[in-house]
């Protein structure tokens, strides 16, 4: 995708994750993790969220991916990959 592209659809959201599962036809799951302080300890606490996502470029599992909302496309899927950060080794 172009910037420009990206600076128009600057409202959508937009993760970076890790693939999980690529076994559906045209679409990954990919799981997002994030680490935010405990509201009362102050401990770190980590919290994972798997997301299915359609995939038009060839993501396998492990490959890093960054993933941009969209609209519904099928009845769980509404993000989409846009593009491959990382392959997996």
């Amino acid at each position: 995708m172009t910037e420009a592209t990206l600076k128009a659809r600057a409202q959508r959201k937009i993760r970076t994750g890790v693939v999980t599962s690529d076994k559906m036809t045209k679409t990954v799951t990919v799981t997002l993790t994030r680490r935010f302080a405990h509201a009362a300890y102050g401990k770190q606490v980590t919290r994972s969220k798997g997301i299915k996502a359609r995939d038009e470029h060839g993501a396998k599992v492990g490959d890093t991916v960054r993933i941009m909302e969209t609209r519904p496309i099928a009845k769980t899927v509404c993000w989409r990959v846009i593009e491959i950060v990382e392959r997996a080794k």
